[in-house]
């Protein structure tokens, strides 16, 4: 850390880009952080901010920050910049920038003099809180998904955030893997864990349209995920998903590829003109492929 900034470089950056508060914008990190030291690669395009992390081929989290989020967004790059960097530092140095009950707005700028990405508060006449974060040439992603439903009527439901979060922890008790299986009559969503014991978990979906929101299938689909995958997709919620509980979408693609959407806000709140209140919300997704894309087989018939 330090007090000063540094040198601008002669030619202009590939992105200068300010943020209200970046509360949201941790929470949304901290939620695809599922080990201690887990490496990430950010993309940057005129659209916004992509992070990437995955594990053993088998597990990818993509976190979208787009443009509209950002105060100002400022991009003179040619195609999709990408470097890699620590997450856990990322968060740790964004969170130095957030106190409780106070956020100033914060300037995020690549590259500097040596690669590094630089954090600058900016809400401050008085003061001036400055990071650097190193770099380095991004990993190779090892399998950047291309997710396609597996037929004509996409196989997906949408249930409560905290309902999800809650169902998968119950899960851990039966052990290694565990079954998604839907049916379309009756229509009905079935989480059963195999392992040490049998535990099944059952949503009807007209039985109780509070917590399954939404259900759409055509055909019996069944598939097996390791256990350990599946629960990095909410282990690390943060508080206000699960107090705002907006929904998680789950859709089960070709071969068995499983996506996981959650909603979080990421700006504070701003009052609009009529009393109307808007927040931006933010989306980041999981996809874990199922027992038979390097992991396994698919749940027999």
């Amino acid at each position: 850390m330090s007090s000063s900034t540094s040198a601008r470089d002669d030619e202009a950056p590939d992105l200068v880009c300010q943020i209200d508060c970046v509360h949201g914008m941790v929470d949304a990190l901290s939620s695809v952080r599922w080990k201690r030291h887990q490496d990430a690669v950010l993309e940057l395009s005129e659209h916004g901010i992509v992070l990437i992390v995955e594990e053993s081929g088998c597990l990818q989290a993509k976190v979208y920050l787009k443009r509209e989020l950002f105060m100002e967004y400022e991009y003179a790059a040619e195609g999709r910049p990408r470097f890699g960097l620590s997450l856990g530092l990322l968060v740790d140095c964004l969170n130095t920038f957030s106190t409780p009950g106070h956020s100033s707005p914060v300037e995020i700028r690549y590259p500097g003099p040596d690669m590094q990405l630089l954090l600058k508060s900016v809400g401050s006449p008085d003061s001036c809180m400055y990071a650097e974060i190193r770099t380095r040439i991004p990993d190779t992603i090892s399998w950047d998904y291309h997710f396609e439903h597996a037929g004509n009527t996409p196989v997906t439901f949408t249930v409560k955030s905290a309902v999800l979060k809650e169902s998968i922890e119950d899960l851990e008790w039966p052990g290694s893997s565990i079954q998604i299986q839907m049916q379309p009559d009756p229509p009905s969503v079935l989480f059963k864990g195999e392992g040490h014991g049998d535990l099944q978990i059952e949503f009807p979906y007209y039985a109780n349209t509070e917590l399954l929101i939404a259900f759409q299938c055509d055909h019996e689909t069944s598939y097996k995920y390791k256990y350990k995958f599946l629960r990095a997709t909410t282990s690390n919620f943060p508080n206000i998903i699960v107090k705002e509980n907006r929904g998680s979408k789950v859709t089960i693609g070709r071969g068995g590829m499983l996506k996981i959407q959650h909603l979080v806000s990421v700006a504070r709140p701003v009052a609009l003109r009529q009393g109307v209140v808007m927040q931006h919300i933010k989306a980041f997704s999981f996809c874990c492929s199922s027992n038979n894309l390097q992991c396994g087989e698919p749940e027999s018939k």
